[in-house]
């Protein structure tokens, strides 16, 4: 069995635009790119690190936890041994009350690399390919999350360009989801759920790709 490790935030914990329901995991991307990797005798096992607020390197002035810098080598840790960290973070660095850029996101995507990449696991486990993916470009926020994304369209212009420089620069694997998926309409932040399963097809068809 292969282990896959989804590091995320609301995008990928699966909350349905404009609600704080969640979606069931055979809807949600991880679960149908688990499902769609594990044919023709495969085995995979997807297992989901995704917090709501979650952004790359900050913290959320209102809530605790929210940033994924902190602790993600125990994370690393106690799920190893791991073959792959898929890595999808950033739409939240772009919310109200932060004033960053696509660069400033990248260069926060750079330091969870090299934390992930000093991560405590034990001898002999395998270190983890890491695959970096931009997240949907945030479209005008509406509904309720309106006020927390107000010009976050605006701010994360350019983060599918930054997150690829860095990659690069740093040996990972890269993807676009905007390559296959928008933001939803509903609320211009999330996914909904015909989103999570497109993004989830091509997802899976990227990790078998980087696992060959």
């Amino acid at each position: 069995m292969k282990q896959i490790l989804v590091y995320s935030d609301s995008l990928t914990w699966g909350i349905i635009p404009s609600t704080r329901k969640r979606l069931q995991f055979g809807d949600r991307w991880p679960g149908v790119m688990e499902n769609l990797l594990n044919t023709d005798g495969h085995t995979f096992r997807v297992i989901e690190n995704c917090l709501n607020g979650r952004r790359t390197v900050w913290s959320d002035p209102f809530k605790p936890g929210r940033n994924g810098l902190e602790g993600i080598e125990q994370v690393v840790e106690m799920h190893s041994p791991l073959e792959l960290i898929i890595v999808l973070l950033g739409t939240n660095d772009f919310q109200s009350m932060h004033s960053h850029s696509a660069w400033h996101s990248a260069q926060g995507i750079r330091s969870l690399i090299t934390s992930i990449r000093q991560a405590p696991i034990e001898p002999g486990m395998p270190k983890p390919k890491i695959l970096v993916v931009a997240p949907p470009p945030i479209q005008k926020p509406k509904g309720p999350i309106a006020p927390k994304f107000i010009g976050g369209e605006v701010k994360c212009v350019g983060v599918a360009r930054e997150y690829m420089i860095v990659a690069n620069e740093l040996d990972c694997s890269f993807f676009d989801s905007a390559s296959v998926t928008s933001s939803s309409e509903v609320d211009g932040v999330h996914l909904d759920k015909k989103q999570h399963h497109l993004f989830g097809k091509a997802i899976a068809g990227k990790v078998a790709e980087v696992m060959e």
